[in-house]
């Protein structure tokens, strides 16, 4: 490549990351380019590295919006159900819980709902108070009508495009779903495995040689082999920043439960639980649930991590098979070297706590083709690509390292260490900020990266997918651990105006509660659940 276009793209592994490229290169590109997909029979439909469930941000319609897949498609072959919001429960205290919401934050002369609720004097939940996606959550409500219509009165067309709402979904599915619509457009797969990566005078990726099909040629290779990193870390050497002194999780046990949905009914949101040396996440699906413990192994041996696991999901976890994991958590230097691009966990990875692979995948892919190399080569497409990706990483590294820096709870020696983790400079010096001004559109809620790669250059408030100045302002209010102040500016402005902002949450919460039908009643009568 450097002569010409690249006509003919190789992706090497499955799974969500390998199939979703597949599929929006193709959807991007059509006959334009040829795309070979090379998947060893052990990954073939494998879901992410933790477990078989994927919980998503709201960018993620965006994805299937540019591929032409409605959601009556999709949904049912990947046994997805909606998702409105993260609940964080138990990092404040125990029996105490807030949500995340994928809900546009209210104003009222020209500060936020959630800077009034403060300078009101906190009282009640913050979450209930300022957005209505937290009554739908108590509730577990739908975010659509029974005929499919959405609901006025939910707030999130503003926030970049994005839904007010996310998905659950198999991940397995997903992989399988997307396998099948892009083989139907041109894609080729190859089941084999890589033995050898085959470098140039240049240092570039000339070829691969398999077990199975012997060389293949291409223009441009995509590394989708999840932590091995085989092709931008082994092959090119890529170096890996860890996070781990900033995050201080390195290991995972996950279970997938069968549950009667019908009884329990679909939750409209991810469940984060903190626990004495981690978190669990509870991942409702619309006929089963997914959950994991996410531990650091310095306080919690596997076995451990497996009996808290099992005694929190309780009778319905009896007989379910363990899958126990190694996280690497971090990101590759260059996510984009020479002829290689990394995309999925390759490129990067952070524990699942209100982030998402397959959101972090659409984001890389979707800077794919914006920087698509032409005849001149990558290099400016590829410092495009990698100070996005590594803004992206870093951001969502600092959003969770927030987590446990703000969290109140110390009844362990875990929650007590998390207080003296290595904070990144520009989470502290965010901090600062915030205790004197909330996170605000104007104020900025991110601040790039500062481990290197060249994030900075990007400039500009810092946002992952689906991280908005709303989403470190529920975790500030939430967690508990902070002292925060709001602007003095707000004594000032208009409060009438914030009385009836609080006013409309509270008749359009009531409202939607009253009208809106629960998910399994969504799901049912579109004939979704088993």
């Amino acid at each position: 490549m450097g002569t010409r276009n690249p006509e003919n793209v190789v992706i090497v592994g499955g799974g969500v990351a390998g199939w979703m490229t597949a599929a929006y290169l193709k959807a991007a590109f059509s006959d334009r380019i040829s795309v070979t997909l090379i998947e060893s029979g052990s990954e073939a439909g494998a879901a992410g590295p933790l477990s078989g469930e994927e919980t998503t941000f709201s960018d993620i319609g965006r994805f299937f919006d540019f591929l032409g897949l409605a959601e009556e498609e999709w949904m049912p072959a990947c046994n997805a159900a909606y998702k409105l919001a993260v609940r964080v429960q138990d990092w404040n205290r125990p029996g105490q819980h807030f949500y995340h919401p994928f809900e546009q934050t209210r104003s009222a002369g020209g500060f936020p709902l959630t800077e009034w609720w403060l300078h009101n004097g906190p009282s009640g939940r913050f979450d209930r108070d300022c957005f209505v996606v937290a009554s739908l959550c108590d509730a577990g409500r739908s975010p659509r009508h029974l005929d499919g219509s959405p609901p006025p009165g939910l707030r999130g067309e503003a926030v970049g495009g994005q839904l007010p709402y996310a998905y659950h979904l198999d991940a397995a599915l997903l992989a399988e779903y997307l396998r099948g619509h892009a083989l139907g457009r041109g894609v080729r797969h190859l089941a084999g495995e890589v033995t050898d990566v085959r470098l140039d005078e240049r240092g570039w990726i000339g070829h691969l040689v398999t077990r199975e099909h012997g060389e293949v040629h291409g223009d441009l290779f995509v590394d989708c082999t999840g932590f091995q990193g085989l092709l931008i870390n082994r092959a090119l050497r890529v170096p890996f920043v860890s996070y781990q002194g900033a995050l201080p999780n390195d290991s995972v046990v996950a279970l997938r439960v069968p549950a009667d949905m019908r009884a329990r009914g679909i939750a409209p949101y991810t469940t984060a639980t903190a626990r004495s040396a981690g978190w669990i996440w509870t991942i409702p699906l619309v006929s089963r649930l997914g959950v994991g413990y996410v531990y650091a192994r310095d306080y919690c041996s596997p076995e451990e991590a497996e009996r808290t696991l099992r005694a929190a999901v309780g009778p319905e976890a009896a007989g379910v098979e363990a899958a126990h994991g190694t996280l690497r958590v971090g990101r590759s230097r260059q996510a984009w070297k020479n002829n290689c691009v990394a995309v999925g966990a390759s490129a990067g990875f952070v524990e699942p706590l209100a982030c998402s692979e397959a959101s972090f995948v659409h984001h890389a892919v979707a800077e794919l083709v914006r920087n698509f190399p032409g005849a001149g080569g990558p290099s400016e497409g590829a410092a495009a690509f990698n100070a996005s990706v590594a803004r992206v990483m870093d951001d969502a590294r600092d959003f969770l390292a927030l987590h446990y820096q703000g969290a109140a709870r110390e009844d362990s020696q875990y929650w007590r260490d998390t207080k003296t983790q290595t904070l990144p400079r520009a989470l502290a010096e965010r901090i600062e900020r915030w205790r004197v001004r909330m996170p605000d559109a104007a104020g900025g809620a991110g601040g790039g990266t500062d481990t290197g790669g060249g994030a900075g250059a990007a400039g500009g408030p810092a946002a992952g997918p689906g991280l908005t100045p709303d989403s470190y302002a529920c975790i500030l209010l939430g967690t508990g651990a902070m002292p925060l102040r709001p602007s003095p500016a707000v004594s000032l402005a208009d409060d009438e105006a914030a009385r009836r902002q609080f006013a409309e949450v509270r008749d359009t919460a009531r409202a939607l509660v009253d009208t809106l039908p629960s998910q399994y009643e969504y799901f049912a009568q579109l004939g979704v659940p088993a």
